[in-house]
């Protein structure tokens, strides 16, 4: 089957599809959780005294006895077996944004020849998959391959039903044989850690004394594309990049705004409720979905969680958006650009930091103590944006991101922090000395009144901004679409820790003068203001003036690629940050370093191998059998007396040759691989590279809007973004 029957066998596919019936859903409140062996659960299964123990370790992460740990996984595998389970799986997060895991089988062989299933506690303690095969920037080699998962009590496990079975998943730590961490979820757990640390030494210098476990919460709103498995299937670069690497744009995009929040399609909302359904039984507050700005994209968003839990779900979410699109016969694209010429894809993650007795230290209270925390709080943050933001740029750095951060679309590459004018106000009165401290007590007298009684939105939004405070936690809207959220939280968590050691250090100071609290809390809120007040901005974070004056006035870096961002792991102030809080040593950030830069150059040249291969392949012959037409069809025309204009034939035979020869100088720039560093390879790859493709795909693209239609192998735009 030629390219174009395939194209023209898709549309009809599409078009003569069988609707897929609406599930009857199940009320809420029987499906809700009923895969996962949470604490409720637990209290079901467990002797008084293991859940009393488990639900300590969840909730304050106190130690768990290893005599626990054997009772819980007797009880564990009762319950998946009941269920239909008969593998077990440690699912653990390695440094490549996607999940793994290994299925062991519950069965155990006696000596009578009989089967049974056993599952001990250092069955559900400790697992082994290879260490050297997964990313982990040199710190193993495959002659030393060993290493670790480790259950982690806190997140808790659940059962992936599929149509091969059911699997009981247990979140887990993954570390080498030498004790380094090789994922994402121990820098999480770690950075949590540090940050309870300082944040517990802050509330307890300005007077609190009943101080619970502090934890950082996240509320991730996911967006996403849906295209037809038939297009997808006609279309290599969807395939194996993710994106599209040709395609001319549509008459109809977006300019029209009218897809925006617009009735969601009906093939969709049956897709969208399959997908709540399956969240919902794996206890993930799925809460809200909706039409985003670009044909074909959408978003869901759910309920706040705490960060390691929210993370470990973030994940499962995005593996069972890809299994159900397929089932509903979608591609779900997570892509950040999977379409030039649209808006792209992001993942805002919305964070904030609280616990039991102090609640959301994010969220402006009602007493002028509760706006001390506050302020001090969100003070901790603005610092911490300014002093790294090159690692929040990092942090968020990949091949597929740099098509999306300062398009327009998405927050610019300047890391920035967006308070709202009435908050960037007090702070700015806090800088310029127009706050004093009442004399009735001692406390802090904002004038904040008002600004508190109203509803939590006391600012505007702004789009623009990478970091925005939007009422009770700040959200990092620069995060790409098909990232983990772990590296995010864990560049958040730290920088918030490092702050607030710094406060407490000047609070000690200000309150060993004599200070009473409000006095000093203003002293060191001055001080932090005084030096890192550049980093706020409430203006358009698009326009050229903000460019200018972030870079030229205010010492901000404009960092536009992951060539650019990785660096900054590799400086002194980051790699101190990260050894002084105890969440990463300086080999497991080399090592991250190492991962996330050859994983850029590595999807920029398989992009650039797949543009060749589909421009030799499909685009080319598909011009010169259009060109071949015309020749007979000319040559008919002459018989008759009559000339075809030879402008299409012109340009058609002109754009094709041009492609072919950008082909080949991009076919000679891939095989150069004599770098003095993965430095220079990556910035050669993000400016030579990068631009010998968008050669390339500019002439390819003319073709398109020239070559006959019915000759033209690709499923385009027009097809892919609105045909449902």
């Amino acid at each position: 089957m030629s390219g174009n029957e395939t194209r023209s066998q898709a549309i009809f596919q599409i078009t003569n599809r069988e609707p897929m019936p609406v599930k009857q859903t199940e009320p809420l409140g029987k499906i809700w959780a009923c895969d996962v062996f949470n604490l409720a659960k637990m209290e079901e299964a467990l002797s008084k005294t293991a859940y009393k123990s488990m639900k300590k370790t969840v909730e304050t992460g106190a130690p768990l006895d290893a005599g626990v740990a054997e009772v819980v996984a007797a009880a564990m595998k009762e319950w998946a077996v009941a269920k239909g389970a008969k593998f077990f799986s440690h699912i653990f997060y390695p440094m490549t944004n996607i999940t793994a895991e290994k299925h062991d089988g519950f069965i155990i062989t006696t000596s009578q020849g009989n089967a049974i299933t056993e599952f001990s506690g250092s069955l559900l303690i400790k697992g082994e998959p290879d260490g050297s095969s997964f990313p982990n920037g040199s710190i193993r080699m495959t002659n030393a391959a060993r290493g670790y998962t480790a259950w982690d009590p806190t997140s808790p496990a659940y059962i992936m039903h599929t149509d091969n079975g059911a699997v009981l998943m247990i979140p887990s730590v993954f570390m080498s044989w030498t004790g380094e961490a090789l994922d994402k979820k121990i820098p999480l757990l770690r950075s949590n850690a540090a940050m309870d640390k300082a944040a517990k030494k802050v509330l307890s210098l300005i007077g609190e004394t009943d101080i619970a476990q502090l934890n950082s919460s996240c509320g991730a709103e996911q967006e996403y594309f849906l295209v037809d498995a038939n297009f997808a299937n006609a279309r290599p670069d969807l395939l194996l990049a993710g994106r599209s690497l040709f395609g001319a744009p549509a008459a109809k995009g977006q300019q029209f705004d009218d897809h925006y929040f617009g009735a969601i399609p009906a093939r969709v909302q049956v897709f969208m409720q399959d997908l709540e359904d399956q969240l919902y039984r794996l206890g993930i507050p799925a809460k809200t979905h909706h039409n985003e700005v670009a044909p074909a994209q959408f978003e869901i968003a759910p309920y706040f969680e705490a960060a390691n839990v929210a993370a470990d779900h973030q994940q499962l979410m995005m593996t069972l958006m890809k299994s159900t699109a397929k089932k509903h016969g979608f591609i779900c694209l997570l892509h950040e650009k999977p379409f030039a010429g649209i808006n792209g894809s992001g993942k805002h993650v919305n964070w904030s930091v609280g616990n039991a007795t102090q609640g959301n230290l994010l969220d402006p209270g009602n007493t002028p103590h509760d706006n001390l925390s506050f302020l001090l709080f969100c003070g901790a943050v603005i610092r911490g944006v300014h002093k790294f933001g090159p690692l929040l740029r990092a942090v968020i750095a990949t091949a597929s991101n740099d098509h999306r951060l300062g398009a327009n679309e998405a927050p610019p590459a300047i890391m920035s922090v967006y308070l709202g004018d009435q908050l960037e106000k007090v702070y700015r009165d806090i800088k310029d000395g127009k706050v004093s401290v009442s004399q009735s007590g001692g406390e802090m007298d904002l004038g904040l009144s008002q600004i508190l009684k109203f509803k939590r939105d006391p600012g505007d939004r702004n789009r623009t901004s990478p970091f925005a405070f939007t009422g009770n936690r700040f959200e990092f809207r620069a995060v790409g679409s098909s990232q983990s959220v772990s590296g995010p939280l864990v560049a958040m968590n730290t920088m918030l820790a490092d702050s607030l050691n710094w406060i407490a250090d000047k609070l000690e100071a200000e309150l060993g003068k004599g200070l009473n609290t409000g006095d000093a809390v203003l002293a060191v809120l001055k001080e932090l203001m005084d030096k890192h007040a550049n980093v706020i901005f409430g203006g358009d974070g698009y326009s050229s003036e903000w460019h200018t004056m972030a870079v030229e006035e205010r010492g901000l870096k404009n960092i536009p690629t992951t060539a650019d961002a990785l660096g900054a792991l590799r400086e002194d102030s980051v790699k101190e940050l990260f050894k002084s809080t105890g969440v990463l040593t300086p080999v497991e950030l080399e090592s991250r370093y190492e991962v996330y830069a050859e994983q850029y150059i590595l999807s920029i040249e398989v992009e650039a191998k797949l543009m060749i291969n589909m421009a030799k392949t499909s685009i080319y012959p598909a011009a010169m059998n259009y060109l071949a037409d015309l020749s007979a069809t000319s040559a008919g025309m002459a018989e008759l007396g009559i000339e075809l204009d030879s402008s299409v034939v012109k340009t058609v035979a002109v754009e094709a040759n041009a492609m072919l020869a950008a082909v080949a100088r991009l076919e000679a720039a891939i095989k150069k691989h004599d770098f003095a560093s993965p430095e220079a390879h990556m910035k050669f790859l993000a400016k030579d590279v990068r631009d010998l493709m968008d050669e390339v795909r500019s002439h390819a693209d003319a073709l398109e809007m020239e070559v006959d239609d019915a000759l033209w192998p690709l499923p385009k735009y027009s097809e892919m973004l609105f045909i449902k």
